[in-house]
């Protein structure tokens, strides 16, 4: 049955590819966002990929007034409105904490006075900080983390408490939660503040947490984006790809229509409500190997990666979803193959302009003592 949703945030990356989906399922879309210059450039004028029948509110998630209009009808609301950048988020509290905590309170002090049949929060796989660890006995190895004395020798692997290297394993959802930032921290805050609220009004609400998530639409001139997206950009403009720690640390990248379908499941499905779920591919790949890749398929192999050595503090070794629960609980099934993926991005990113601001969002960071 045709449903009205609300998707805030919905003209950034996923969101529009979202709107996409759900429009051409037969529902009707509605998008509140603020249009943000980070990622849709100085003029904040509506984006040309956001679809024709696309309700457009441009307005900010903490406005109360503005979330009641944005909610009126509305049967179903995906909130995936936030400032996202790990490194940026630890020189830029008050801007996240207010657009993801703040945004999210306004939220759902309007959905408790006018509730829906679905409430759909976007987490992210920074929660987990580092990924699940198995010593050499195959044992779960709790609360992982890499000190800064052992990151200033460059030992970049986790290891245990007698030195030896752990082994990196699919992550799960029962993994606790180990904040390493501020984003990772206000991602969590939203989630757990969504499924709180909703079990206590009776609003049927999940949390998919997204681990990197590629496509086209991505805002290429934003230096916080996902990192295929910072790559391509520095080989358009011709420079290479940079790379902190040794580039052998591993992360699982899922396609943006991967992650739109995830969410138009979780809007349906029974089992949903109250659950936490992954939303990945299930495969590992290391950031060295992606550099790679997106150099191959746009035409610049030449363009080798640039391998600093450093590494930022939030930065986490590795971390890739085991999605099982949602395969099993959402009947998801990542479908986009990764080098065809990885092409359609290389072919969208060779029609776009690009300001490659990775220079200047590297030296403020290092300004502040968030590299080493």
């Amino acid at each position: 049955m045709p449903k009205q949703v609300l998707i805030t945030g919905g003209a950034g990356f996923i969101g529009s590819h979202l709107a996409d989906l759900l429009l051409r399922h037969g529902h009707r879309v509605r998008v509140l966002d603020c249009l943000l210059p980070q990622v849709h450039g100085p003029d904040c004028t509506r984006p040309g990929y956001l679809d024709p029948d696309v309700e457009l509110i441009c307005d900010d998630v903490r406005s109360a007034d503005a979330v009641r209009r944005a909610l009126k009808d509305v049967d179903a609301v995906f909130h995936l409105a936030a400032m996202v950048g790990v490194g940026q988020s630890m020189y830029e509290l008050g801007a996240y904490t207010s657009v993801n905590n703040l945004g999210t309170a306004t939220l759902l002090e309007a959905l408790v006075e006018r509730p829906v049949e679905r409430l759909v929060v976007a987490s992210s796989m920074s929660v987990y900080g580092e990924g699940l660890y198995r010593d050499a006995d195959g044992a779960e190895v709790p609360a992982v983390e890499r000190t800064p004395e052992q990151l200033r020798r460059h030992e970049w692997e986790p290891r245990d408490l007698d030195g030896h290297v752990l082994c990196p394993v699919p992550t799960p959802e029962h993994k606790l939660p180990s904040l390493a930032s501020v984003y990772a921290l206000s991602k969590y805050d939203q989630e757990k503040m969504c499924l709180l609220v909703g079990a206590a009004y009776g609003i049927p609400t999940c949390a998919l947490r997204f681990f990197n998530v590629y496509g086209t639409r991505q805002a290429l001139s934003n230096p916080y984006t996902g990192v295929l997206a910072i790559f391509a950009s520095r080989i358009l403009n011709g420079a290479r790809p940079r790379i902190f720690e040794d580039g052998l640390q591993r992360r699982d990248f899922v396609s943006v229509h991967d992650a739109a379908e995830a969410c138009r499941l979780a809007m349906t499905a029974p089992a949903a409500p109250g659950g936490v779920f992954n939303v990945g591919s299930g495969a590992a790949v290391s950031v060295l190997e992606i550099a790679h890749r997106v150099a191959a398929a746009l035409g610049r192999p030449d363009l080798a990666p640039e391998i600093s050595g450093r590494y930022r503090v939030g930065d986490i070794r590795h971390c890739f979803a085991d999605i099982t629960r949602a395969q099993r609980e959402l009947a998801y099934e990542p479908r986009q193959d990764f080098q065809a993926g990885i092409a359609d991005l290389a072919e969208w990113v060779a029609g776009q302009a690009a300001e490659d601001r990775v220079e200047e969002a590297t030296r403020e960071l290092a300004a502040r003592g968030l590299t080493a």
